[in-house]
């Protein structure tokens, strides 16, 4: 009579053929790993997006009245609108408030005398304060 012996081929077939993926907890450490990366991460950028915006304001600022400047030394007079730069060839566009997304949030301060035409100087009109503490209307 032949001994037979265990199939122990079968039992090591069962254990390893059950279907591949991953198991609840596996796939709950994974999403709370991106969570914490995600909390380090997320703030970090957004305070690049914040002051990056306000180096663009601040170039925008910078280049619209330095413009003002140079169309009032051409013609002793400041433009009358911002899209009379564009007109004249002294901006290719009206920059936008990157702050606030639009070109229709400027500030227009007139001159002190009226008859020289009406944009001496802009401000953005974004609401709220800067990450210096310094409100973006006075900048």
């Amino acid at each position: 009579m032949a001994m037979t012996r265990p199939d122990h081929a079968g039992a090591r077939r069962r254990r390893h053929s059950r279907a591949g993926g991953f198991t609840l907890i596996e796939l709950l450490v994974v999403m709370a790993i991106i969570a914490v990366l995600l909390s380090v991460a997320v703030p970090r950028y957004m305070g690049n997006v914040a002051k990056a915006n306000e180096a663009v304001l601040r170039e925008n600022l910078f280049s619209v009245r330095d413009v003002l400047d140079k169309f009032h030394a051409d013609t002793g007079r400041y433009p009358e609108t911002l899209d009379d730069l564009v007109t004249k060839k002294y901006l290719r566009k009206v920059p936008i408030d990157p702050v606030t997304g639009s070109t229709a949030t400027w500030i227009i301060v007139p001159p002190e005398n009226r008859q020289n035409g009406a944009v001496y100087n802009i401000h953005s009109g974004a609401p709220g304060k800067a990450r210096d503490g310094s409100l973006y209307a006075e900048w």
